[in-house]
């Protein structure tokens, strides 16, 4: 047996991308021996498990973004994966839609971002609309994007575990990255000499990140995403229903979202976690990283390129359920409090904070060097994106160590 002492490429984190990033490096070194670790003892515990499921088309993104570049094919290539595979998709399609007149501009935005990624959208106006779907409000026009979809992250993940082991990857759960000394890597079983380190962490890459010289100007900063499930029978909703978002923010908006079992969920909140693994009450509590993410928060009450303030103030109200039922009645007619009654597992944006400028970053976040290269701000829509996502990350790795 191999020694876990030593490795070609040691992979930090078990979600979506570090899997992806492992497969697709095997793939181009076939020879190379990698080494997966996951602090937890299952995989996907975090983001990728936590995640709504939804495999996204493309077009909220401007044309020059990462974002953009693997989303498409992101999602072409994990569509042709859960086929192949025999694992769950359902290809509902999604609609965009106007809650007002002011909202008009941005679905318009939407539309020319679509064309410009080469996604496939249709502007209906209300009566086509209401022909797909009777229930859903919008002011004079709306967009509909077919290739929205949705998978259980979950499954793809197990899979995704499964093929790495088939194809030699070293995957070993429960042992958790400490730090980096004298060029080897301490983990909580023992030591590491690695060739070459990809650090896809999430909530925790920018700690990484700064043990090997990056990250200088970015912090994490968690925010929390609940979804509230409807008691309505399967199928009630037949296709994704969003609003157009505010562009100036890296969320979403309150939407109807369809589970893979075909159950009706409102939501996310991005609420402003007070730790990094803030998901239930006091679990998890770290009393170093509540100070540090208290103060980032301070600061950015008091200075920031965007109103911070607002939108925490906003967000927090979506804890208290009418409030984001309500939001959510501005998109679908008939829509009633007693019917949306018990909240999802909650999920932890690890969003990324540029300290420089004060402001969220909008796009993936990838920096790198000749000995290591870090995913420091894997959000929505990586899970979509991760399998084009990885192929990069992988021409990036060879271009480095050439």
């Amino acid at each position: 047996m191999r020694d876990f002492k030593r490795c070609d490429f040691l992979i930090i984190g078990g979600g979506i991308i570090g899997l992806t990033t492992a497969l697709a490096l095997k793939r181009k070194f076939s020879d190379a021996d990698i080494l997966l670790i996951e602090k937890e003892k299952e995989y996907a515990s975090h983001g990728s498990g936590r995640n709504s499921g939804v495999l996204h088309a493309g077009f909220y993104y401007t044309a020059d973004s990462l974002k953009a570049k693997f989303t498409k094919k992101g999602n072409e290539l994990l569509r042709d994966y859960c086929l192949e595979k025999g694992l769950p998709l359902n290809k509902c399609g999604k609609l965009v839609v106007a809650k007002t007149e002011e909202d008009l501009a941005g679905l318009d935005e939407l539309y020319r971002r679509g064309q410009s990624n080469g996604i496939n959208l249709l502007e209906l106006d209300v009566k086509q609309v209401q022909e797909i779907e009777p229930k859903v409000r919008t002011v004079d026009r709306a967009l509909l994007s077919p290739d929205t979809a949705v998978i259980d992250p979950s499954l793809v993940v197990s899979s995704l575990v499964s093929d790495a082991q088939a194809m030699g990857i070293r995957c070993k759960t429960g042992t958790k990255y400490l730090n980096r000394q004298n060029g080897r890597i301490n983990i909580s079983s023992g030591t590491i000499e690695a060739g070459y380190v990809i650090n896809a962490a999430g909530l925790y890459a920018d700690r990484i990140a700064r043990d090997f010289g990056f990250a200088r100007h970015y912090k994490i900063l968690p925010f929390k995403g609940l979804y509230l499930y409807s008691d309505l029978p399967p199928e009630t909703l037949r296709l994704h229903v969003y609003t157009v978002p505010d562009l100036n923010y890296p969320f979403l908006g309150v939407h109807f979202t369809i589970a893979i079992d075909g159950r009706i969920k409102i939501g996310p909140t991005a609420i402003p976690a007070f730790w990094r693994e803030n998901y239930t009450g006091l679990s998890n509590f770290n009393l170093g990283e509540f100070m540090e993410i208290m103060f980032s928060e301070f600061n950015l009450l008091l200075n920031s390129n965007f109103d911070f303030k607002k939108m925490a103030l906003t967000e927090i109200k979506k804890y208290y359920r009418p409030f984001l039922v309500q939001q959510a009645s501005y998109l679908l007619e008939g829509v009633k409090p007693e019917n949306y009654t018990k909240w999802g597992k909650p999920g932890i944006r690890a969003q990324l904070l540029d300290t420089r400028k004060k402001k969220l970053v909008m796009d993936f976040c990838l920096e790198g060097d000749e000995k290591s290269f870090h995913v420091l701000n894997a959000v929505s829509p990586a899970f979509t994106a991760s399998m084009a996502f990885a192929d990069h990350i992988c021409r990036e790795i060879e271009k480095r160590i050439q």
